[in-house]
Formats: C-alpha cells, structure tokens, sequence
C-alpha cells in the first residue's frame, strides 16, 4: 500500500486515534486514585485549619485521626445525629465523601434532609465542625466552621473559592479573613442561630447580628459569605440548640470510642 495513497492516511490516522485514546484511558485510571488521595488530603488540611491546625502535608491523616473523633450525619429537621463514623470508618464515610454543594441546592428546594459535620476534640474541648457551600462573584465558595461546646461561639473558619477575583474577593481564602470570625457568636438560646454579618466597613446590620468586616473592593463576595453563613448554619440550628442545652450529640449515636480515647478516660485522675 502506498503510503501517499487516502487508504493508507485513514488507517494511520485512525491507528494513533485508537493508541492515544489508549494512552489517555490508562493514564487516567492510573493517576485517579493518586488524584483522590489528594483531593482528601486537601479536605482534610480545609477542615483542620478550621480549628487552627495546619501540619505538614505528611502528618496531615494522622492529625485528622487523632482530632476528629467522629464524621456524622445530623437530621436537618430534629437535630438528631442519624448516623456517626468513627476510628476506621473515618475519610471512607459518607459524611465525608458527601457533596455538600449539591446537598444544600437539594436542602433550599426540598426543605429538610441530613448534613454532614465533623465532631473534633482540640486541647481537650469538644468542636462541631459545620461545612459551608453558597456562590461568590464569579464561582462556588465554601468553607468550615468550628462551633465551641457552647453551641454558638465561633472558635474557628476557613473558607475557599473556585474563581474570585485575585487581590479582592478571593481575598476570603486567606487566614487574615477567616481570623475575624474568631469569639463571634452565630445566635443564642432566645434568639436562635442567626449567622454572622459580613458586611461593609462601619455599616451597622439591621437585624443587629454580630458582624466582621468584609473584603474592601469585593463587595460581592463578601455578600455570597454573609448569605452562604445565614442559610446553612440555619440547617443545623435544631443541632445547635441541643449542644446549647447541654446535650451530648454522641451519646444516642453509633460512635465508638478509639482505644486510645478509652485509656486517656481511664488514666484520667478521679476527683476525691
């Protein structure tokens, strides 16, 4: 066959299709499980700078184990934790593979379902670690905050975005954003879980919130933050006001304690 000849050029043609097709198919199922890991890894490091912990990216699973003493799923509705992971059940869960973006399109449209969060124990204090999903200017935003045992102080956020602006409203990723959330409180026991205001320098919030300042130049942003924290710490409120009460959400769940949780109970000195 002549190689000038059109036969000749389809066959080729249609051979390299077929060989880089191939190529491709196996390069991407050979890198998915890497892609995974880190997809993981990088949940994980958004989750524990919530409550101010940023290890080394080789300590990060070990730090997650050893600070999240469970992944939940809590009832929207009653509050009730619907089902709790914990020890090895943890990363490979469904509260924490959940697509909370499209959980709270799902919650917005359909009222009441269940949401993930993350029960975490830092020197010795008990953290309720909420996930957050609303819109910016441009993309997604998102975000996690750390909820003291109080039920409605703010002990720690961080926050990230799929598109704002560089130098303005993705400015809300950064740690000196998500440090002016720090002893802000999200409501109380008459008023319920009311958010926090992100708002304009000096401008005051009508409904008298606890407010930061937002990001100057990215007013937008800043707007998708103020409606992404008053709509879906407002899913967890019935949650909330149970620890507020003094509940123990783990106590009616399935969680199992670590043998590591149940030796430091055990050594700890009784008081006579």
């Amino acid at each position: 066959m002549k190689k000038e000849s059109n036969v000749y050029i389809i066959i080729y043609s249609v051979v390299m299709v077929v060989i880089v097709a191939l190529a491709l198919a196996f390069t991407s199922e050979a890198l998915k499980e890497p892609q995974k890991a880190n997809e993981q890894i990088d949940k994980m490091q958004q989750i524990l700078r919530s409550v101010h912990l940023t290890p080394d990216k080789s300590e990060v699973i070990d730090t997650y184990k050893n600070v999240i003493l469970a992944e939940a799923l809590v009832s929207t509705e009653s509050g009730e934790i619907t089902q709790s992971f914990s020890n090895d059940e943890r990363i490979q869960s469904e509260a924490f593979g959940m697509n909370t973006n499209n959980q709270f399109k799902y919650i917005r449209n359909k009222s009441q379902s269940t949401l993930p969060l993350y029960i975490a124990e830092v020197q010795g204090e008990r953290k309720y670690i909420l996930p957050l999903n609303g819109n910016g200017l441009w993309n997604i935003i998102w975000g996690y905050v750390a909820i003291d045992a109080d039920g409605f102080t703010i002990y720690g956020t961080d926050f990230g975005n799929a598109g704002e602006t560089p130098g303005l409203g993705a400015e809300i990723s950064t740690k000196h954003f998500a440090d002016r959330f720090v002893g802000k409180k999200i409501g109380s026991s008459e008023k319920g879980i009311v958010g926090v205001a992100v708002l304009k320098h000096g401008q005051l919030d009508p409904e008298r919130r606890e407010q930061v300042d937002g990001i100057t130049g990215g007013t937008l942003t800043s707007n998708g933050v103020n409606e992404m924290i008053a709509f879906c710490l407002k899913q967890y409120e019935p949650f909330l006001m149970k620890v507020a009460e003094g509940e123990d959400p783990l106590s009616n769940s399935n969680y199992t304690p670590s043998e590591q949780e149940r030796e430091s109970k055990e050594e700890a000195p009784t008081e006579n």
